[in-house]
């Protein structure tokens, strides 16, 4: 994948703070992207050998594997957040650091061949793995009015889900992220469409995390990283992007925390940490949570 320019990574000094990486640790992402994270990350441990990079998006493993096509040792695995755990934790890997992103990246919301993005036109795809075979466009023209609703309401957490599906039945068939787009703006209130946030990011949400089953990758990949996977004194850090995400690690670590005495983790974050968006708006909403095994 070419992308115009350098891509940056959200919370990446926050990041560093927190996982505080030292010499001859090893090191799992878990959502690997384009290395943003990874990179400084590499240089401090130096531990190639026993790092792993795990995307789901064949075009972001493609272009770790060039970034750091060097360094011979590094894994990587193109696979989902669920299974790549499962393989690790039943070969009874450990690391020092994990890091999870659960956001998308920007050169993905920045390919409308992608469809993660109504700002151009494009397929309604949205899969994070191209070889997976459902995309949004099946879900948009395909699911009953009720699931369609429910996968906007509980997904997107969209206030008008029933008047917006109500639209999208009547126009089907769509197959444009534009169409869909639109669609959605003539369904909701006209203070929505006026706005600042775009009416149909909601809608959006709901269909990607539904295509990706993005919340049961998380909620699943996290309880095996925490709880078999990190290594005793590691350090986990999760970056979310909305509510749902957030909530998911927040409970997380707080089951695993607390000060009992059979509590596996310390957290390193009392309250989740924020980024200064003035370089990159599309970050406002993310958090990042962080926290230290202290037990097996």
């Amino acid at each position: 994948m070419e992308t115009n320019k350098p891509h940056i990574p959200v919370l990446a000094e926050q990041v560093q703070q927190l996982l505080a990486p030292q010499s001859g640790e090893s090191y799992l992402d878990l959502t690997a992207g384009f290395g943003g994270h990874a990179a400084p990350i590499l240089v401090q441990t130096r531990n190639y050998q026993n790092s792993v990079l795990v995307d789901r998006d064949n075009e972001a493993i493609e272009y770790v594997r060039n970034r750091f096509y060097e360094h011979q040792a590094l894994q990587f695995i193109h696979q989902d957040m669920v299974s790549t755990t499962e393989d690790l934790a039943a070969d009874e890997r450990q690391f020092d650091l994990i890091l999870i992103d659960a956001g998308v990246s920007s050169p993905q919301l920045d390919q409308p061949q992608r469809g993660f993005s109504f700002g151009k036109s494009g397929p309604l795809d949205m899969r994070m793995d191209s070889s997976q075979s459902l995309r949004a466009q099946d879900i948009v023209n395909d699911y009953s009015p009720h699931e369609l609703e429910d996968i906007l309401s509980r997904f997107g957490e969209e206030p008008q889900a029933k008047r917006i599906v109500r639209e999208i039945v009547s126009a089907r068939p769509l197959s444009t992220t534009a169409q869909l787009a639109d669609v959605v703006k003539s369904a909701v209130s006209a203070k929505r469409r006026h706005g600042r946030t775009h009416p149909a990011t909601q809608t959006f949400q709901g269909l990607r995390i539904a295509v990706n089953d993005e919340l049961g990758q998380l909620e699943k990949a996290v309880s095996t990283a925490v709880d078999q996977l990190l290594a005793p004194k590691g350090r986990i850090a999760l970056i979310s992007f909305h509510s749902l995400e957030d909530r998911i690690f927040k409970q997380a670590l707080a089951k695993r925390a607390g000060g009992r005495l059979d509590s596996q983790l310390k957290l390193l974050t009392k309250r989740p940490v924020t980024p200064d968006t003035s370089f990159n708006p599309r970050a406002r909403s993310a958090k990042l949570r962080a926290a230290v095994k202290i037990k097996k």
